[in-house]
């Protein structure tokens, strides 16, 4: 449903018929003064359309149209301060900063590959002594003891599945 004002508006251009009129014409309170505001709106908008109508340009035109108000602008810019629109990111900077950032990342590489040299052995490798467990007892029980190579000399015994440690396990 149209609001009152839809109504009128579409009733100023002319676009109600039939019982749609019928019915917005019956409900304005002064159908006379209602008429006369409508004539009015009518002249203003032709006399707008007639005055105020935009100019055709050709094609010509349009494109001489756009670079004077390009230049205008330009000039406009220039008399304030700015030359142009910059942007912090120029082609210079960005290469001086890609160039910045492979240097910085050869440099951190060659350090970081001179404290680790590939042959040595790494401080957290560790060595099965040895291993066993009676089959009878325990089927699915493994055992297995690792001895770390570090200055702390750390020993850890690992067992899975057994229900109990075998006499020979003891902690000495």
């Amino acid at each position: 449903m149209k609001t009152f004002e839809e109504k009128w508006t579409a009733w100023l251009d002319g676009e109600l018929s039939g019982s749609e009129l019928i019915e917005f014409e019956s409900s304005l309170p002064d159908l006379a003064a209602a008429e006369a505001e409508k004539r009015d709106a009518q002249k203003l908008g032709a006399f707008l359309k007639k005055e105020l109508g935009a100019q055709t340009l050709s094609n010509e035109e349009f494109f001489s149209h756009q670079l004077r108000e390009r230049i205008a602008r330009e000039t406009e810019d220039r008399s304030r301060g700015r030359e142009g629109r910059s942007t912090w990111w120029t082609v210079p900077r960005l290469v001086w900063f890609g160039a910045t950032a492979l240097a910085l990342f050869v440099i951190f590489g060659i350090a970081l590959l001179r404290e680790h040299q590939p042959g040595e052995r790494s401080e957290y490798l560790t060595q099965i002594l040895h291993s066993q467990v009676d089959p009878a007892a325990n089927p699915n029980a493994t055992v297995s003891i690792f001895e770390s190579k570090n200055e702390n000399k750390v020993t850890v015994l690992w067992t899975e599945g057994l229900q109990s440690l075998p006499a020979d396990y003891a902690a000495k």
